[in-house]
């Protein structure tokens, strides 16, 4: 199966299902949309341009496991 966002006005909608519902279950499955696409779309296109400018600070996972000792340590004593 392959599946396709679409957008469409929302009058539409009820027409858009009942053609979809004509067929069988088998062929077309309706998925409800995240309602977080669009918020989450915005933060990680956001997060996208901060690396590809060189905004964004980046580390490895060695780095961030002697960060995160750290932190663990801390919080230990």
């Amino acid at each position: 199966m392959e599946t396709i966002r679409i957008q469409f006005q929302t009058n539409l909608k009820s027409k858009i299902l009942e053609l979809l519902r004509s067929f069988p279950e088998d062929e077309v499955q309706i998925i409800q949309e995240d309602p977080y696409f669009e918020k989450n779309k915005a933060i990680l296109e956001k997060e996208l341009e901060d690396i590809e400018n060189g905004k964004s600070k980046c580390i490895s996972m060695e780095e961030l496991d002697l960060v995160m000792e750290k932190i663990i340590t801390k919080y230990e004593d």
